[in-house]
């Protein structure tokens, strides 16, 4: 009688606390196989470290990897609360292409409905983008930065072929600076769109194709 392999993990990157809070809270079960959220430290060097010591873990070798967590949005008319999905994620090495956009785009769309779902390129950054540097990076082709994607599916992609992808909710914007009181409902919105995606990432988890090796 022959014995199913099991079935490849998930591994749910995200920086800070209050983004695995928001993950947590929004754990309704059903992931069908093993889910570890790993909360990475902010920056791309903390991400690369946490998840290159995390997949060599023989636990999560064949893991798929999702980046997530929030995100400063750079065209104008984005708005917190407005999730993004990386086509690929950029670096200073080149860029990782990511795994199951449109089933990503489908099922968020679905499971916060009434917020817009944006798709393109998100650009890894080593700080926090503000003012004028919004506009020159979105002059690059990019729709939204971060610290640690791009980081998160390069390591990932360095310990193996695997399915990657990155989610992320815009907690600031060009109208929407953080810098001002007024977003702080805007960090708000975002955190409570983050709590609700989860079950979004084990649906991609589920679908999404394992490269053959």
């Amino acid at each position: 009688m022959s014995t199913r392999p099991a079935p490849a993990p998930l591994l749910i990157a995200c920086a800070l606390g209050i983004e695995r809070l928001a993950l947590r809270l929004g754990d309704r079960g059903g992931a069908g196989r093993p889910v570890v959220v790993l909360r990475t430290g902010m920056g791309p060097r903390a991400a690369e470290r946490a998840v290159t010591r995390a997949l060599a873990d023989p636990a999560l070798t064949d893991a798929a990897v999702l980046a997530t967590g929030f995100c400063a949005g750079l065209a104008p008319g984005m708005h917190p609360g407005d999730l993004v999905v990386a086509e690929e994620t950029r670096h200073p090495d080149g860029s990782t292409p990511c795994d199951g956009t449109e089933l990503l785009v489908k099922e968020l769309t679905r499971a916060v409905p009434g917020r817009t779902v944006h798709t393109g390129p998100l650009t890894g950054a080593d700080h926090v983008v503000r003012g004028p540097e919004r506009s020159e990076l979105l002059a690059t082709g990019a729709i939204a930065a971060d610290m640690e994607s791009a980081a998160t599916l390069l390591s990932a992609g360095g310990k193996g072929a695997r399915p990657v992808a990155a989610v992320r909710v815009v907690v600031d914007a060009p109208e929407h600076e953080l810098v001002r009181i007024g977003t702080v409902r805007g960090g708000i919105s975002a955190f409570r769109v983050l709590r609700s995606i989860l079950p979004t990432f084990y649906e991609w988890h589920r679908n999404v194709l394992l490269p053959r090796r």
